[in-house]
Protein backbone atom coordinates (compact mmCIF):
# COMPACT_ATOMS: atom_id res chain seq x y z
CA UNK A 1 0.00 0.00 0.00
CA UNK A 2 0.73 3.46 -0.37
CA UNK A 3 0.11 6.13 1.43
CA UNK A 4 -0.63 9.93 0.47
CA UNK A 5 -0.84 12.79 2.82
CA UNK A 6 -1.27 16.38 1.11
CA UNK A 7 -0.91 19.69 2.33
CA UNK A 8 -2.22 23.23 1.27
CA UNK A 9 0.13 25.87 1.70
CA UNK A 10 -0.97 30.08 1.69
CA UNK A 11 0.59 31.02 -1.32
CA UNK A 12 2.09 29.73 -4.40
CA UNK A 13 5.59 28.36 -4.92
CA UNK A 14 8.09 29.68 -7.68
CA UNK A 15 9.30 25.76 -8.49
CA UNK A 16 12.46 27.28 -10.60
CA UNK A 17 13.45 30.02 -7.93
CA UNK A 18 12.88 26.80 -5.39
CA UNK A 19 15.18 25.10 -7.58
CA UNK A 20 18.42 27.49 -7.68
CA UNK A 21 17.84 27.30 -4.17
CA UNK A 22 18.05 24.03 -3.69
CA UNK A 23 21.43 23.87 -5.92
CA UNK A 24 20.13 22.15 -8.86
CA UNK A 25 18.72 24.76 -11.07
CA UNK A 26 16.25 23.44 -13.69
CA UNK A 27 13.40 25.21 -15.26
CA UNK A 28 9.57 23.59 -14.61
CA UNK A 29 6.77 23.70 -17.18
CA UNK A 30 3.92 25.31 -15.68
CA UNK A 31 1.67 21.69 -14.77
CA UNK A 32 5.15 20.16 -14.01
CA UNK A 33 5.42 19.11 -10.13
CA UNK A 34 9.07 19.21 -8.38
CA UNK A 35 9.47 15.44 -6.98
CA UNK A 36 12.17 14.95 -3.98
CA UNK A 37 13.63 12.85 -2.02
CA UNK A 38 12.60 13.69 1.37
CA UNK A 39 15.86 13.62 3.29
CA UNK A 40 18.40 14.45 0.52
CA UNK A 41 16.34 17.21 -0.85
CA UNK A 42 17.57 16.48 -4.42
CA UNK A 43 15.05 15.67 -7.32
CA UNK A 44 14.11 12.11 -7.65
CA UNK A 45 14.06 11.05 -11.80
CA UNK A 46 11.32 9.23 -12.86
CA UNK A 47 9.57 6.05 -11.20
CA UNK A 48 10.43 5.16 -7.72
CA UNK A 49 8.22 3.03 -6.83
CA UNK A 50 7.43 3.38 -3.26
CA UNK A 51 10.20 5.52 -2.15
CA UNK A 52 9.25 7.75 0.53
CA UNK A 53 9.60 11.49 -1.75
CA UNK A 54 7.34 14.36 -1.68
CA UNK A 55 5.89 16.57 -5.02
CA UNK A 56 5.74 19.95 -4.77
CA UNK A 57 2.87 21.75 -6.92
CA UNK A 58 3.57 25.81 -7.61
CA UNK A 59 0.05 26.69 -6.61
CA UNK A 60 1.14 25.85 -3.24
CA UNK A 61 0.33 22.04 -3.23
CA UNK A 62 2.81 19.72 -1.21
CA UNK A 63 1.73 15.48 -1.47
CA UNK A 64 4.21 12.99 0.52
CA UNK A 65 4.52 9.43 -0.28
CA UNK A 66 4.89 7.01 2.47
CA UNK A 67 5.85 9.73 4.87
CA UNK A 68 5.53 9.77 9.25
CA UNK A 69 4.44 12.87 11.03
CA UNK A 70 8.01 13.27 12.04
CA UNK A 71 9.36 13.19 8.63
CA UNK A 72 6.84 15.43 6.98
CA UNK A 73 7.76 18.10 10.26
CA UNK A 74 11.54 17.43 9.11
CA UNK A 75 10.87 18.20 5.87
CA UNK A 76 9.01 21.70 6.49
CA UNK A 77 11.24 22.44 8.85
CA UNK A 78 14.51 21.98 6.13
CA UNK A 79 12.21 23.85 3.49
CA UNK A 80 12.03 26.68 5.25
CA UNK A 81 15.09 27.92 4.91
CA UNK A 82 14.57 27.83 1.06
CA UNK A 83 10.66 29.48 1.13
CA UNK A 84 8.52 31.16 3.66
CA UNK A 85 5.54 29.46 2.73
CA UNK A 86 6.87 25.96 4.47
CA UNK A 87 7.42 27.82 7.89
CA UNK A 88 3.54 27.54 8.32
CA UNK A 89 4.02 23.77 9.55
CA UNK A 90 2.53 22.31 11.65
CA UNK A 91 0.03 24.97 11.56
CA UNK A 92 -1.27 24.39 8.05
CA UNK A 93 -5.06 24.00 8.41
CA UNK A 94 -5.91 22.29 4.75
CA UNK A 95 -4.88 18.65 4.33
CA UNK A 96 -6.26 15.29 2.96
CA UNK A 97 -4.90 11.79 3.26
CA UNK A 98 -5.47 9.14 0.62
CA UNK A 99 -3.79 5.57 -0.17
CA UNK A 100 -3.38 2.89 -3.29
CA UNK A 101 -3.59 -0.20 -3.14
CA UNK A 102 -2.56 -3.08 -5.25
CA UNK A 103 -5.63 -5.34 -6.27
CA UNK A 104 -6.00 -9.09 -8.00
CA UNK A 105 -6.49 -9.52 -11.30
CA UNK A 106 -7.95 -6.52 -12.82
CA UNK A 107 -10.22 -5.58 -9.94
CA UNK A 108 -10.55 -1.16 -9.97
CA UNK A 109 -11.83 0.29 -7.32
CA UNK A 110 -12.10 4.13 -6.25
CA UNK A 111 -13.41 5.43 -3.22
CA UNK A 112 -13.24 8.65 -0.62
CA UNK A 113 -10.15 7.57 0.69
CA UNK A 114 -8.38 4.54 -1.21
CA UNK A 115 -7.87 3.47 -4.70
CA UNK A 116 -7.67 0.09 -5.51
CA UNK A 117 -5.86 -0.43 -8.93
CA UNK A 118 -5.01 -3.62 -10.96
CA UNK A 119 -0.78 -4.14 -10.56
CA UNK A 120 1.41 -0.95 -10.45
CA UNK A 121 1.57 1.53 -12.72
CA UNK A 122 4.11 4.95 -11.80
CA UNK A 123 0.84 7.31 -13.55
CA UNK A 124 -1.23 5.90 -10.49
CA UNK A 125 1.07 7.78 -8.01
CA UNK A 126 1.44 11.30 -9.92
CA UNK A 127 -2.51 11.06 -11.06
CA UNK A 128 -3.36 10.61 -7.09
CA UNK A 129 -1.09 13.70 -6.22
CA UNK A 130 -2.06 15.83 -8.57
CA UNK A 131 -6.11 15.30 -7.59
CA UNK A 132 -5.26 15.95 -3.83
CA UNK A 133 -3.35 18.28 -4.42
CA UNK A 134 -5.88 20.33 -6.86
CA UNK A 135 -8.45 19.29 -3.77
CA UNK A 136 -6.65 20.40 -0.50
CA UNK A 137 -5.76 23.97 -2.51
CA UNK A 138 -9.44 24.01 -3.57
CA UNK A 139 -10.22 24.10 -0.31
CA UNK A 140 -8.09 26.81 1.00
CA UNK A 141 -9.65 28.95 -1.56
CA UNK A 142 -13.34 27.96 -0.97
CA UNK A 143 -12.53 28.92 3.02
CA UNK A 144 -11.04 32.41 2.05
CA UNK A 145 -14.20 33.42 -0.41
CA UNK A 146 -16.59 32.50 2.24
CA UNK A 147 -14.63 34.60 4.29
CA UNK A 148 -14.68 37.37 2.14
CA UNK A 149 -18.99 36.82 1.22
CA UNK A 150 -18.99 36.76 5.42
CA UNK A 151 -17.56 40.91 5.05
CA UNK A 152 -19.62 41.51 2.09
CA UNK A 153 -22.42 40.19 4.06
CA UNK A 154 -21.83 42.66 7.09
CA UNK A 155 -21.82 45.65 4.66
CA UNK A 156 -25.09 44.97 3.41
CA UNK A 157 -26.45 44.38 6.78
CA UNK A 158 -25.03 48.29 7.05
CA UNK A 159 -26.28 49.00 3.75
CA UNK A 160 -29.66 47.96 4.78
CA UNK A 161 -29.96 50.75 7.66
CA UNK A 162 -29.06 52.97 5.54
CA UNK A 163 -25.18 53.25 5.56
CA UNK A 164 -22.06 52.87 3.72
CA UNK A 165 -19.68 51.70 5.73
CA UNK A 166 -16.81 51.17 3.70
CA UNK A 167 -13.91 53.17 2.39
CA UNK A 168 -12.66 53.15 -0.68
CA UNK A 169 -9.46 51.62 0.15
CA UNK A 170 -11.08 48.42 1.57
CA UNK A 171 -13.30 48.56 -1.53
CA UNK A 172 -10.62 47.98 -3.65
CA UNK A 173 -8.88 45.64 -0.95
CA UNK A 174 -12.34 43.33 -1.67
CA UNK A 175 -12.41 43.68 -5.27
CA UNK A 176 -8.52 42.71 -5.47
CA UNK A 177 -9.42 39.57 -3.08
CA UNK A 178 -12.23 38.16 -5.72
CA UNK A 179 -9.91 38.90 -8.67
CA UNK A 180 -6.84 36.90 -6.66
CA UNK A 181 -9.73 34.00 -6.36
CA UNK A 182 -10.79 33.33 -8.97
CA UNK A 183 -7.24 34.14 -10.72
CA UNK A 184 -5.98 31.05 -8.33
CA UNK A 185 -9.14 28.82 -9.16
CA UNK A 186 -8.61 29.39 -12.85
CA UNK A 187 -4.85 29.63 -13.57
CA UNK A 188 -2.89 28.22 -10.27
CA UNK A 189 -5.36 25.15 -10.18
CA UNK A 190 -5.72 24.12 -13.23
CA UNK A 191 -9.01 22.61 -12.19
CA UNK A 192 -10.36 21.95 -15.89
CA UNK A 193 -6.53 20.90 -17.07
CA UNK A 194 -5.84 17.25 -17.36
CA UNK A 195 -2.15 15.76 -16.36
CA UNK A 196 -0.48 15.39 -19.47
CA UNK A 197 0.45 12.00 -19.02
CA UNK A 198 -2.67 10.60 -18.54
CA UNK A 199 -3.63 11.40 -22.61
CA UNK A 200 -1.20 8.79 -22.99
CA UNK A 201 -2.15 6.19 -20.55
CA UNK A 202 -5.97 4.82 -20.35
CA UNK A 203 -6.13 3.62 -17.25
CA UNK A 204 -4.30 6.62 -15.59
CA UNK A 205 -7.26 8.66 -17.52
CA UNK A 206 -9.57 6.89 -16.41
CA UNK A 207 -8.07 6.73 -12.54
CA UNK A 208 -7.69 10.66 -12.64
CA UNK A 209 -11.78 11.05 -13.88
CA UNK A 210 -12.55 8.69 -11.68
CA UNK A 211 -11.01 11.07 -8.86
CA UNK A 212 -11.68 14.46 -9.82
CA UNK A 213 -15.46 13.49 -10.33
CA UNK A 214 -15.41 11.83 -6.22
CA UNK A 215 -13.39 15.06 -5.01
CA UNK A 216 -16.15 16.94 -7.08
CA UNK A 217 -13.51 19.40 -8.57
CA UNK A 218 -15.16 20.66 -11.42
CA UNK A 219 -18.52 21.24 -9.07
CA UNK A 220 -16.20 22.82 -6.53
CA UNK A 221 -14.69 25.37 -8.72
CA UNK A 222 -17.95 26.16 -10.74
CA UNK A 223 -19.21 27.37 -7.27
CA UNK A 224 -16.19 29.00 -6.73
CA UNK A 225 -16.29 31.14 -10.38
CA UNK A 226 -20.38 31.31 -9.37
CA UNK A 227 -19.30 33.55 -5.70
CA UNK A 228 -16.68 34.72 -7.35
CA UNK A 229 -19.04 36.61 -10.01
CA UNK A 230 -21.48 37.16 -7.28
CA UNK A 231 -18.72 39.36 -5.65
CA UNK A 232 -17.85 41.30 -7.83
CA UNK A 233 -21.17 42.05 -8.87
CA UNK A 234 -21.60 43.31 -5.29
CA UNK A 235 -18.33 45.06 -5.29
CA UNK A 236 -19.49 46.85 -8.62
CA UNK A 237 -22.72 48.01 -6.80
CA UNK A 238 -20.58 49.13 -4.09
CA UNK A 239 -18.30 51.31 -6.43
CA UNK A 240 -21.23 52.70 -7.84
CA UNK A 241 -22.76 53.58 -4.68
CA UNK A 242 -19.34 55.48 -3.58
CA UNK A 243 -18.84 57.18 -6.54
CA UNK A 244 -22.26 58.60 -5.86
CA UNK A 245 -21.56 59.28 -2.33
CA UNK A 246 -18.24 61.05 -3.75
CA UNK A 247 -20.45 63.32 -6.09
CA UNK A 248 -22.87 64.09 -3.97
CA UNK A 249 -20.44 65.71 -1.11
CA UNK A 250 -18.27 67.32 -4.51
CA UNK A 251 -21.91 68.87 -5.37
CA UNK A 252 -22.18 70.07 -1.67
CA UNK A 253 -18.96 71.53 -1.20
CA UNK A 254 -19.49 73.45 -4.53
CA UNK A 255 -23.02 74.89 -3.14
CA UNK A 256 -21.48 75.82 0.12
CA UNK A 257 -18.63 77.12 -1.67
CA UNK A 258 -20.79 79.37 -3.70
CA UNK A 259 -23.04 80.18 -0.39
CA UNK A 260 -19.98 81.56 1.40
CA UNK A 261 -18.98 83.74 -1.94
CA UNK A 262 -22.00 85.22 -1.95
CA UNK A 263 -22.29 85.88 1.98
CA UNK A 264 -18.63 87.49 1.55
CA UNK A 265 -19.96 89.79 -1.68
CA UNK A 266 -22.62 90.27 0.28
CA UNK A 267 -20.97 91.66 3.51
CA UNK A 268 -18.61 93.64 0.75
CA UNK A 269 -21.60 95.37 -0.71
CA UNK A 270 -23.03 96.09 3.15
CA UNK A 271 -19.47 97.32 4.16
CA UNK A 272 -19.21 99.57 1.12
CA UNK A 273 -22.70 101.01 1.46
CA UNK A 274 -22.67 101.39 5.03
Amino acid sequence: MIDFAAYALSGELDLNRLAGSLGFPRRYRWEEPMVLDLTSLRPLPGDMGETKRVYLYYFGGVVFVNCTEEEIGSFFWSMGHHGEAFKEYPAVRYRDEYSLKRGEGERVEVTNDVATMPGYDPAYVDTICFVIAKSVALERIEERVDQVLDEMETIIALLDRGKLGISDRRLAKLAANVLTYKYQSISHIMVLEKPEFTWENPVADRLYLTMANIFELNQRYNEIKHKGETLLDITGVFTSLAHARRASRLEWIIIILIFIEIVIYIFELMRKTG
